[in-house]
């Protein structure tokens, strides 16, 4: 059979910029996949890590931290301590590609998750975590921070109060430091404050004639040394104090002294090479000095995350107000203004600033997030242009009360800390996900949601509105449609109101015309647009807003006079049906929706033969594998999900496109939200809910028997068909598999008028006439089980039913009957048994597994609000991606040409479709 996609577009626009707000990370370091989150001690697994560094081409990880992260899953028993250790990752260009170049796939699984440390510090080996007290030249505990500038190499030997120095990038593991800072020897470490001492350091910067700044932390300044040549050496200068003896925040909390020559727990220090930055934890700030200091308690120019340099912004229990620097988002019940946790020129607890060479880009950690601001500020409280880690300047999906705790996924940080530029990537250190990720600029971007599900990229919420008793003259009907979430001052929701006077002898055809043109005139109502369903004299409202946003669609009807005799009759007080098809499963066909993604319009010929993994110029990578395509145009492409993506959350996507004058683009990274399954139901474009593709699944007459209950020795299970009845009597070693097999062999073996044969789902017997056509409608079955019986023989139908012609389309032209099966293509319905039939789900490849395949979490079915019986539930054979689901209408089913029906599986519904059902005994 050939079969061709449905291409459902959602456009979708972003702004020119090089990162884009809720980027994707487009590679990882130290966790395979990016969302493992699981801690390690070795050459290729991170623990959780704090400060990074890059230059020449090598990448330098302070794998330690001090606040914590060392927790690991529940079924770990993985030592937790954490790893004292500092990482060198040399030719880092070997295995972070070129952002333009095609991605390796020596690796299965995820070829972007790459790295693969050649020198440790701190220990002896890659899997040693050895804590050494008292230090020693080569020892750490706790490093925080580093610096590397192609030639020097510095550490921040936190607790142990000290910076080692070594005067080239070390070769062996564990090579002993050349100098020691904030110590005069290597054995000592105690915390000091003075020219010579250090209390808790942790970034630092080294300039281009090796001048070391280091951030002494916990006593809140910064330090400038200048280039190192002994152990011991004393600062030349400080910054945050008007001295190397004082610190004007000892005894000062809560309110400490907030200026422009003051610094509060400092984290971090860099320097473009004319401007100084400084990221001050304590005061949730960054401060930058439009000159390099040279002398003592220089103030700065610039304060960032703050209105002023004297405003801290603190309230009461701790926590920054924003009504400085954020918008007021309403009033509250007193009709003070609110405002919101956070906007895009606050901060909370910055620890690392860097600059690339044009912006300035802060680890905003205690938000979870990157901020980027695309041009150095040069004004306090300036809005940063683009966030990263998060969905919009004003949402912590990692801790947000309310909000689902995220856990690892590509687009999202659990306390990212460091940050390097490589002079095109992006390195960020996830503390508490263990993993550095690799942001690259894109050419064009790709929205949150691009990754859609291919069958229904689109859901729409819907309701009805029915009409019934008798219709009279002079009645005023009115609809009122709102949202639940647009509500006037006293938090009713506000509703606009579509008003029709009915008139003596019209139908109820007429009212619904007539309603419907009130509702859509003009531009129609701002929320739903109405349509016609009159065969049942109903209204349709489906909502304007795709996906689950819809759902919050409320409706009312009123009746005036109240003792008029018509009736309107909701489906519901709100819209419903919208679901997340953003959600998707392995295997599944997959809808990559935006702008410009490809120059032309290109297509496979069906799915029965296999896909390419180029088509029309396109690429497309996920977790770095190359992922087969079905089609490409330029505002969507379709492709599959690898079925090796099974157990992560999330993925990395990413476009690349060869244009048509030879040059190469590349999209931004988007994460590709994961889960074990989410059902879509193929249907054809038109408003929702639309129609679904659905077949007749017999030319000849069918009838379904449950076998339930427990099989018990002794027990007797009898099927019958007209007044031939087949009776097993159930043995002690019997399973419901066994019984129902053995009632199918006795079937076949003698019946002249039914054949049998195992429902895909359920222990079930399927029968089905042994002659085509009509002429095997309306056998009589029948099903019972000895009295007392454990096993429970259900009858679904009291007579075969519903000969069709075999694959034809279900249309109002030929309905379904109640009682038939019918056959609904779907997509993401996730992975497969038994064992040989998952083996068989190869990508891009026409699926040829076992006939007989089940997928492995049960799918249910409602079709105009009746169950309906899942019979199979599977892969089609002979289609790349593409399952069958067969599905026993409810034999009490009204007529209806829009019956509404879903699929579903757990908690996952699929998106409403539609079918026309026709009840012969209601037209009789």
């Amino acid at each position: 059979m050939k079969w061709t996609v449905l291409l459902l577009l959602l456009a979708s626009t972003c702004q020119a910029q090089d990162y884009w707000t809720a980027m994707a990370a487009r590679m990882v370091i130290g966790q395979k996949p990016f969302t493992a989150a699981y801690p390690g001690t070795s050459d290729i697994q991170l623990g959780p890590l704090t400060g990074i560094a890059y230059a020449a081409d090598t990448l330098i990880v302070a794998d330690s931290n001090n606040i914590g992260g060392s927790v690991v899953p529940s079924s770990d028993t993985t030592d937790t301590k954490v790893n004292h250790r500092v990482l060198i990752y040399r030719n880092v260009s070997s295995f972070v590609t070129e952002r333009k170049a095609e991605m390796p796939q020596s690796d299965t699984r995820c070829p972007a998750c790459v790295g693969q440390a050649t020198t440790v510090l701190g220990q002896k080996d890659f899997t040693s975590k050895e804590l050494v007290n008292p230090p020693t030249q080569s020892s750490l505990r706790s490093p925080l921070g580093v610096a590397y500038n192609g030639r020097v190499l510095a550490v921040a030997d936190t607790d142990n109060n000290r910076v080692l120095i070594w005067n080239s990038l070390p070769t062996a593991n564990n090579q002993k430091a050349d100098f020691v800072v904030g110590q005069k020897d290597f054995v000592s470490w105690a915390s000091g404050r003075s020219a010579t001492a250090l209390r808790g350091p942790q970034g630092m910067y080294l300039d281009a004639n090796n001048g070391l700044w280091v951030a002494d932390t916990g006593n809140s300044r910064v330090l400038y040394y200048g280039p190192i040549t002994q152990n011991g050496q004393a600062a030349k200068v400080v910054l945050g104090q008007k001295d190397f003896d004082s610190n004007q925040q000892t005894g000062q909390f809560p309110v400490f002294v907030m200026r422009a020559d003051t610094l509060l727990g400092p984290t971090s220090v860099t320097s473009d090479g004319t401007k100084l930055y400084v990221a001050d934890l304590g005061a949730n700030r960054v401060l930058i000095w439009n000159t390099i200091p040279a002398s003592n308690g220089k103030a700065a120019d610039v304060v960032v995350g703050q209105p002023d340099f004297t405003s801290p912004d603190f309230k009461s229990d701790g926590t920054p107000t924003t009504h400085k620097l954020c918008a007021s988002t309403g009033t509250d019940s007193d009709g003070n203004a609110t405002y919101p946790r956070r906007c895009q020129a606050t901060l909370d607890m910055p620890r690392t600033v860097l600059v690339d060479g044009k912006r300035l880009i802060v680890a905003d950690t205690g938000n979870d997030r990157i901020m980027i601001w695309n041009t150095v500020p040069t004004s306090n409280g300036t809005n940063a242009d683009i966030v990263i880690g998060q969905q919009d300047f004003f949402l912590n999906q990692s801790s947000d009360s309310g909000e689902p705790r995220r856990v690892a996924a590509t687009d999202s940080f659990k306390t990212p800390i460091g940050l390097a530029w490589d002079g095109e990537n992006l390195f960020v250190g996830d503390t508490y996900n263990r993993r550095v990720l690799v942001y690259t600029p894109a050419d064009f971007g790709l929205p949150v949601t691009a990754v859609r599900n291919a069958a229904s990229p689109e859901t729409h919420a819907s309701g009805t509105v029915t009409f019934g008793g008798t219709v009279e003259g002079d009645v005023d009907l009115s609809i009122k449609i709102g949202n639940e979430n647009v509500k006037d001052s006293d938090n009713n929701v506000i509703y606009a109101e579509y008003k029709i006077r009915t008139v003596a002898k019209e139908t109820f055809g007429d009212i619904i015309d007539r309603m419907v043109s009130t509702i859509n005139a003009g531009t129609g109502d701002q929320y739903a647009i109405a349509s016609a369903n009159k065969a049942f004299d109903a209204i349709i409202l489906t909502a304007r807003e795709i996906d689950e946003a819809g759902n919050a669609v409320a409706i009312q009807t009123a009746i005036s006079p109240t003792t008029a005799k018509i009736t309107m009759t909701t489906s519901g007080t709100k819209l419903s049906g919208g679901v997340d098809p953003a959600s998707v499963a392995p295997y599944a066909l997959v809808a990559v929706q935006g702008e410009n993604l490809a120059d032309q319009t290109a297509a496979v010929s069906d799915l029965s033969s296999p896909l390419p993994l180029e088509l029309g110029g396109v690429q497309f990578y996920v977790d770095g594998v190359q992922v087969p395509l079905v089609s490409v145009s330029p505002t969507q492409v379709i492709a599959q999900i690898p079925v090796q993506m099974s157990g992560s959350n999330s993925a990395s996507g990413v476009l690349r496109v060869k244009r048509r004058d030879g040059n190469i683009t590349v999209s931004t990274a988007v994460a590709i939200r994961l889960i074990s399954q989410n059902p879509s139901v193929y249907t054809s474009k038109s408003l929702q809910p639309s129609p679904g593709v659905a077949y007749h699944s017999s030319s000849n007459a069918t009838a379904t028997v449950s076998v339930d209950g427990t099989a018990n020795g002794g027990d007797t299970a009898t099927v019958k068909i007209r007044d031939r009845a087949y009776t097993y009597i159930v043995q002690a070693t019997d399973t419901l598999y066994s019984v129902r097999d053995n009632l199918i062999a006795m079937i076949n073996a003698s019946d002249p008028e039914v054949e049998a044969w195992a429902s895909g789902s359920f222990t079930r017997i399927r029968l089905r006439a042994r002659v085509p056509g009509p002429e095997g409608n309306g056998i009589p079955i029948s099903a019972e089980a000895s009295s007392a019986a454990n096993v429970i023989m259900t009858a679904l139908n009291t007579e075969m039913c519903c000969a069709n012609e075999a694959g034809a389309p279900v249309t109002e032209d030929n309905p379904a009957i109640p009682g038939e099966t019918i056959v609904v293509l779907a997509s993401g319905l996730g992975l497969v048994g038994p064992e040989a039939a998952r083996d068989a789900m190869n990508n891009g490849q026409p699926y040829y597994g076992p006939a007989q395949n089940d997928v492995l979490e049960f799918v249910s079915s409602m079709i105009g609000g009746k169950t309906a019986n899942v019979l199979f539930a599977g892969l089609r054979q002979g289609l790349v991606g593409i399952y069958e689901v067969h599905l026993e209408l409810n034999p009490d089913l009204a007529s209806n040409p829009k019956t509404e029906a879903y699929i579903a599986q757990s908690y996952q519904v699929s998106n409403i479709f539609t079918i026309p059902v026709l009840n012969r005994t209601e037209v009789q």
